[in-house]
């Protein structure tokens, strides 16, 4: 009514029997009661809708509209089966995979159970040069920038339980907030937030087909809210990352401690080489404290001696053939296909240190002080891209 009023336009409500009068206390008071009436009754609409979906997402695993997730396409399934909507020419619309993106998916999940981070493993679809969700499907994410993989991206789709095949409705809610709390007649303003978990619903029954099993979703669950639990400080510490070294260690990244089941760091002695799994590094209040020792060592010479024993044996004249079809099978593709995969690594490899080293001649560094690290980087540069003759056995 005081819009109305502002631009000087009469309003005439039946429920007054007339034209409101803005002086009139009257009217306001019975304006006042028509509008929580009104938003009343709003509230009581949505939440019979919100209930019906409910009911829908629980009883049949109905996709309930909106953009399919990474991975999923959204396809014709059908008649309706409201027949109203039927006879109106609305069809079923239901979620299959896209083969593509879904193989990146479960890359996503399986990088992440075998120790790597959102931001690492958003790196490396980047470096693969794997189209991210928002370039490959333009049409649908019109207010995105389609600049690569971001570790909020490779985040999302870790936690989406709908990639387990299960209908999932709920897990975010409209809120609506004061757009100005010192201005209440400012109005509203509607805000997505995460939903609480009581307020999500999921199927009873599969609802589309699983791109990643229940038991390798909750297996990412599990580890994910092990790494947070303490913060970022317990999230470094949990998994050491791979770092650049002077001295070269055979079995970097190779032991694990068998109490707290994390890498072993490499700890130089004046008399031989060690690794250790120190217990300072552990989250404080973690249960493996209580057995875990001060700091567990293994000497490298007890493990590399009978270990190269035991290599040796594989590749003696009994075992050899055995041993070279066994490494050509678990490589799960022609011995081509694998060099190829390792040239173009190493490409990327000599690229970024390419970079690095002119970055550090444009900020003023000598270049004679990086001349030969240069030169090194260029010939593998120049060596991953030369063509080799097919191999022969």
């Amino acid at each position: 009514a005081p819009r109305f009023a502002a631009h000087s336009v009469d309003l005439w409500v039946p429920e007054l029997g007339g034209k409101f009068e803005e002086r009139n206390p009257s009217h306001k008071m019975l304006m006042s009661v028509l509008g929580g009436m009104s938003e009343s009754e709003r509230q009581h609409v949505q939440a019979r809708v919100r209930a019906a979906m409910d009911a829908q997402v629980i009883n049949e695993g109905r996709h309930q509209g909106g953009r399919a997730p990474y991975g999923y396409l959204v396809i014709d399934g059908g008649t309706h089966p409201n027949p109203r909507k039927a006879a109106e020419g609305y069809r079923l619309r239901v979620l299959a995979i896209d083969d593509a993106s879904a193989e990146v998916v479960r890359r996503i999940f399986a990088e992440y159970l075998d120790g790597k981070g959102d931001r690492a493993i958003a790196a490396g679809l980047n470096r693969d040069h794997v189209p991210c969700p928002s370039a490959r499907r333009p049409d649908q994410n019109r207010h995105r920038l389609a600049d690569g993989w971001q570790g909020s991206t490779v985040r999302a789709i870790l936690d989406n339980p709908r990639y387990t095949g299960y209908g999932f409705f709920g897990r975010w809610t409209k809120c609506e907030t004061l757009l100005n709390p010192d201005d209440i007649a400012a109005g509203h303003v509607v805000r997505f937030r995460r939903a609480s978990t009581d307020r999500v619903v999921r199927s009873r029954q599969a609802a589309h087909p699983a791109i990643v099993s229940v038991e390798t979703f909750t297996q990412t669950q599990l580890l994910r809210r092990s790494k947070s639990a303490g913060g970022l400080c317990t999230a470094r510490k949990q998994e050491r990352s791979d770092r650049a070294t002077v001295r070269s260690y055979p079995l970097r990244g190779r032991l694990r401690c068998s109490v707290c089941n994390r890498k072993m760091e490499a700890s130089p002695k004046a008399h031989a080489m060690y690794y250790r799994c120190p217990a300072r590094t552990l989250a404080p209040h973690s249960p493996v404290l209580a057995q875990h020792p001060a700091a567990v060592y293994v000497r490298e010479a007890a493990i590399c001696a009978p270990l190269n024993r035991w290599i040796a044996t594989l590749f003696d004249a009994t075992n050899r053939d055995r041993t070279v079809q066994a490494l050509l099978d678990s490589q799960g593709g022609s011995l081509g296909d694998t060099n190829l995969d390792q040239a173009r690594r190493r490409l990327a490899n000599a690229e970024a240190r390419l970079r690095r080293h002119q970055a550090a001649i444009e900020a003023g560094v000598d270049p004679a002080a990086i001349v030969d690290a240069f030169s090194t980087r260029l010939c593998d540069s120049r060596w991953s891209t030369t063509p080799r003759p097919a191999p022969w056995t």
